[in-house]
């Protein structure tokens, strides 16, 4: 049958069971909103008070359920507003499409009104991307963007769609959307008799956890794994939830603010198993330093990750699954009691504390995880509240802790808590903010009380940029450049002023009942918990110092 451009958009996202998209309306999309219009019953849109905060609701959607999240703009700026929440996707591995429209064909590379070469804009922070210039291909573009989007490493895939192409027709036939495989053709059999070899022959064998962990599904697994080799893990902030952070062998985060027990462990190790992990800066510190005693085994979907930061002894290329699927058929028992002593013992010696005192964030944070029973969906926004949430709130399973990993995109959390709310209705979901990111995307708050999504935003409120005050104090000798905000904002005035409900939190004794009370409420919450501006987050490693120089306080 014959349907217009914007026909098929819809009855192609049908087909990969789309049931939410985020957006932003505009002249050169029109037509797909008013399919959009005519098919609400089938597609939830959810309508964002910025395009920004559209792409992040896609993300945190994706994100927190596994599915592909999808975010629609408009020309020109509605389609470079989504740039940051693409970037933000792309450099932590998040199934996206993004769908922009754009002049008609005829008026492409003419400076016409709201025209923006999108495809050029995001062809270095998108898997893939394409123009759509003829209405005959547009279904099959969708179709394998989604496929791409999902395959492999996953990624953010842009469709930029001229608004003739959307009113044009074509034949249109439903088609199921092709599987996608896990990716195990460049696992070898040599390459795994390798890996059993040098895990066999480790005394003090280390696990490190990435993101790729979570996004293969692979918690499971990568449990036993552990408790196979009997070897403690660390996770990187993106691993966060891939393994149980109330387990044993868990010593907690890795590099600049991970703990001491799992820098010690690492640098002492003499086979780190690297599982999904892309050695970040900010995990290695000084490079020719990093782990230099050890035997590096990477286990990653991407080639292209090994041997880019960190030389590796070995790899095993392949689905992180099926890679630790397979060793975990051939590997035998491992025992290392000295080996785990001696991590136990770096445990017990370090651990994270803060004062006790006075309000805290770590406080509201560990009371938070005792409530929810470590149950919540938590984003994040970036700063010292991001690390404290990664440190205090006890994550046992995996798609629970949304934060921007690789691009640090202050402003994400808020749209990611909305999306994540959208594809997890049952769920608690709160996120953890800063008063300096707060101010970037708050407006959001009018999406969630429009829609009466019912989300919480715990804003940690030190009246200053707080990790970069931080660093100011530490590197810079106090001088504070533009770090104070000195705002003076009744976040409870302004909750109640969008149709929200407020808290303010100013005594550790109010922590608990405010919790309690903003869990219970059936309207969009925020909690102002106002601490000293000079906490800071330790421990911590020195920027470019080797993560065995830890500063615990």
């Amino acid at each position: 049958m014959k349907l217009t451009g914007a026909q098929i958009v819809i009855e192609c996202l049908k087909e990969q069971n789309v049931d939410a998209v985020f957006g932003y309306p505009g002249g050169a999309v029109l037509n797909i909103y008013d399919e959009i219009y005519k098919n609400s019953d089938d597609i939830k849109h959810i309508l964002t008070s910025h395009e920004q905060g559209a792409s992040h609701a896609a993300d945190g959607y994706a994100r927190s359920t596994g599915k592909v999240g999808v975010v629609i703009a408009t020309s020109g700026p509605g389609a470079t507003n989504l740039v940051t929440g693409i970037a933000t996707a792309y450099m932590d591995s998040v199934p996206m499409v993004a769908i922009t429209g754009n002049v008609p064909v005829s008026l492409l590379g003419r400076d016409s009104f709201q025209e923006v070469d999108i495809t050029g804009v995001t062809m270095p922070i998108t898997k893939h991307n394409y123009i759509v210039k003829d209405v005959d291909d547009l279904a099959d573009i969708i179709r394998e963007a989604f496929y791409i989007a999902k395959e492999g490493r996953p990624g953010p895939v842009l469709i930029d769609i001229p608004k003739d192409v959307t009113s044009n027709k074509a034949e249109y036939e439903c088609v199921k959307p092709k599987e996608v495989a896990r990716c195990s053709k460049h696992i070898t059999e040599e390459s795994i008799k390798e890996a059993i070899e040098l895990i066999n022959n480790a005394k003090k064998p280390y696990i490190y956890a990435g993101g790729g962990v979570v996004i293969s599904e692979a918690s499971e697994e990568l449990t036993k794994f552990a408790k196979k080799v009997q070897a403690p893990v660390t996770c990187s902030l993106m691993g966060i939830g891939g393994f149980p952070g109330n387990d044993q062998l868990y010593t907690g985060m890795i590099g600049m603010h991970g703990s001491k027990a799992s820098n010690l462990g690492v640098t002492n190790c003499d086979l780190l198993i690297v599982v999904g992990a892309r050695f970040s800066d900010r995990v290695i510190g000084k490079a020719d330093k990093f782990a230099n005693g050890a035997t590096v085994l990477q286990l990653d979907v991407d080639p292209a990750e090994v041997n880019k930061n960190i030389l590796t002894h070995h790899s095993v290329i392949g689905d992180i699954k099926e890679v630790l699927h397979e060793l975990n058929t051939r590997l035998e028992e491992q025992k290392h009691p000295e080996w785990l002593e001696e991590i136990y013992d770096l445990k017990e010696k370090y651990p994270l504390k803060y004062p006790d005192n006075c309000l805290s964030a770590q406080y509201a944070i560990e009371k938070l995880d005792e409530i929810t029973n470590g149950e919540a969906i938590i984003t994040t926004e970036v700063g010292q509240h991001q690390m404290w949430a990664g440190q205090y709130y006890k994550f046992s399973t995996p798609r629970k802790f949304l934060t921007s990993g690789g691009l640090g995109t202050m402003g994400y959390g808020f749209g990611a808590c909305i999306g994540a709310k959208v594809g997890n209705p049952d769920k608690i979901v709160v996120n953890v903010a800063g008063d300096g990111s707060f101010r970037m995307n708050f407006n959001e708050l009018l999406t969630a009380v429009r829609h009466n999504i019912k989300i919480i935003i715990l804003v940690i409120n030190n009246g200053v940029l707080g990790m970069v005050r931080q660093w100011q104090t530490l590197f810079y000798d106090e001088r504070y450049s533009f770090t104070t905000l000195n705002q003076d904002l009744d976040y409870v005035k302004l909750a109640e002023s969008m149709g929200a409900v407020g808290f303010n939190v100013t005594d550790k004794e109010q922590v608990e009942d405010v919790l309690r009370k903003a869990i219970d409420e059936t309207r969009p919450v925020i909690i102002n918990c106002v601490i000293d501006k000079d906490d800071k987050v330790f421990p911590m490693v020195a920027p470019g110092r080797p993560i065995e120089e830890v500063i615990v306080e």
